[in-house]
């Protein structure tokens, strides 16, 4: 769990702006966004292939024109 020591003179906003990035650093908002709802393995196996599908068009594009 992220946790921030403040000093003497330090503000609030400084403090907010470190535990903010401490959590992304942790992936704690990811976390929580996954676990939001359930997700059934069907569907978890369905869109991992479309992202590899997508990452391996993605991959691909520049070398669709590059037959000049």
């Amino acid at each position: 769990m992220p946790g921030i020591y403040l000093r003497e003179g330090d503000s609030f906003e400084a403090a907010i702006k470190k535990f903010k990035k401490q959590c992304e650093k942790a992936g704690i908002l990811s976390e929580i966004r996954k676990r939001e709802s359930y997700e059934k393995p069907s569907v978890k196996k369905k869109k991992k292939a479309q992202a590899a599908r997508k990452r391996l068009t993605k991959k691909q594009r520049p070398f669709k024109f590059s037959s000049y």
